[in-house]
């Protein structure tokens, strides 16, 4: 960073052809805070425009890919872009910034272990492959509180009824269950996890670059053709309209009291996440 303070993205290339982006808050679980987000979409900016890049990988250091966006925002931080001030500005915003990954030329891999939750299953959601650790967690806990999703993925990834139940329930799913719900790709023993995606990783960096951005841009063309960013821009409408809620208001409330009070206040009457019992 140009204030002397640590990135909080680390770039690394571990193989040919490969760039690895690593989230490194790992205290934080890797909450995507603007400064994360900034440093994040710089990277995949700079690998897109590098000829010795094929493919990207992006995980999380520590125990976990993503908790989500940080809720104990630094509001010093400024926003990767702008962002209007209008009802249902955020979702639009980071809206912005998953469909930039989509449109990148290089693929994008997600390497998601432990907790993926909320927005850091958007950040997973919007990379073209996942591979996840067999025990991952992953879930959108704040439709039991806040409000529906920012990036509608469910639909789109999984079906309506796999959908309809993550949404009435905010319950997570383990990674084998997220491969055949239709989330990840493939789910491997979370000591075989970094190896694994490395090895595919390179496998996709066999084919040259500039196929590889056409046949990548088939299947979202074809995503597109039957709504899928229609669609997420209209959900992300309805993520608005969650904030304006009772219930969402007293959540927030208790924001005041503490962001880890409320979650857990959130989570103990189903008995997960952060109330999880060993």
């Amino acid at each position: 960073m140009t204030d002397g303070s640590p990135a909080v993205v680390l770039a690394d290339d571990p193989a040919p052809l490969v760039r690895r982006l690593t989230l490194d808050r790992p205290d934080k679980r890797n909450a995507l805070s603007n400064r994360l987000r900034t440093e994040l979409f710089a990277e995949l900016r700079r690998a897109d425009a590098d000829p010795e890049v094929r493919v990207v990988v992006v995980r999380g250091a520590g125990p976990c890919f993503s908790a989500g966006y940080d809720l104990a925002q630094d509001p010093n931080e400024s926003m990767p872009w702008p962002i209007t001030r209008a009802d249902g500005g955020w979702a639009r915003h980071v809206l912005q910034g998953w469909f930039e990954i989509m449109d990148l030329a290089t693929p994008v891999i997600a390497q998601v272990h432990g907790y993926c939750l909320a927005g850091g299953t958007e950040l997973a959601a919007a990379c073209d492959l996942v591979y996840v650790a067999d025990d991952a967690q992953i879930g959108y806990p704040p439709v039991r509180s806040m409000s529906p999703p920012d990036m509608g993925w469910h639909v789109w990834l999984m079906g309506m009824r796999r959908a309809m139940e993550a949404m009435l329930t905010g319950d997570s799913m383990s990674g084998t269950e997220a491969v055949a719900a239709g989330f990840a790709n493939r789910s491997f023993p979370a000591a075989d996890l970094e190896a694994e995606v490395l090895r595919i990783a390179e496998r996709v960096a066999k084919v040259p670059p500039d196929l590889q951005a056409l046949n990548k841009r088939v299947v979202h063309r074809a995503m597109e053709a039957m709504g899928m960013r229609d669609g997420m821009r209209a959900t992300a409408d309805i993520n608005a309209l969650g904030f304006h809620q009772r219930s969402s208001r007293a959540y927030f409330a208790q924001f005041s009291k503490g962001v880890t009070s409320a979650l857990s206040e959130r989570d103990k009457h189903f008995g997960d996440y952060r109330e999880q019992q060993s």
